[in-house]
């Protein structure tokens, strides 16, 4: 049997995907500058794309929201 579409707490899963998304970017960020002397120019490179990615993520986790509030 199918389970009900309930979306009473979808903004509050949103939020906790963009708190996480944010944690995840600052961490990245802070490895790239702590350790940028010692890491391949590759994994900066692969790094700062996740990183764009979870900006994109972020803005859409952000509309999600407002679609849901109705505003």
């Amino acid at each position: 049997m199918a389970k009900p579409d309930n979306r009473e707490d979808n903004a509050v899963h949103l939020q906790q995907h963009i708190n996480n998304t944010e944690e995840n970017l600052q961490e990245a960020e802070q490895y790239l500058n702590e350790f940028a002397d010692e890491i391949s120019s590759n994994e900066q490179n692969a790094i700062e794309a996740k990183n764009e990615r979870r900006k994109e993520s972020i803005q859409s986790f952000e509309a999600e929201i407002q679609d849901e509030s109705g505003q």
